[in-house]
């Protein structure tokens, strides 16, 4: 099943959590790889939207943060998904270098030890 939505229909269908905040995936549009998860406010998916620039809403500077503003990492809007509860975001990106703070190409290169 699939469903398409008008920027105006996606930005209503958002469910925030109490502080006003929906968790985002940012996934490589090319490969597949999920690169990272962050928070975005409705302004911040707003701007994502109407740019097609990734911006996000900071937790620990408790501010609005254009992925790429400072390092040039910069992430491009491909395709934006809601999950079918409203609550969460998927966002299919061209990444423009690594997308984690540490210089990996995604946030999640830790992966759980299968030895006992």
């Amino acid at each position: 099943m699939s469903e398409t939505l008008s920027d105006t229909a996606f930005l209503a269908a958002v469910t925030y959590n109490a502080d006003g905040l929906v968790p985002a995936i940012a996934q490589d549009a090319a490969s597949g790889d999920v690169l990272m998860l962050a928070w975005m406010t409705a302004q911040t998916l707003e701007e994502t939207l109407r740019t097609g620039q990734l911006t996000y809403w900071s937790r620990s500077r408790n501010e609005r943060w254009r992925k790429g503003a400072t390092s040039g990492h910069t992430q491009e809007l491909v395709e934006a998904y809601i999950d079918c509860d409203g609550d969460t975001l998927l966002f299919k990106v061209r990444q423009n270098g690594p997308a984690c703070h540490t210089g990996a190409r995604s946030c999640f290169y830790r992966r759980r030890s299968s030895e006992a």
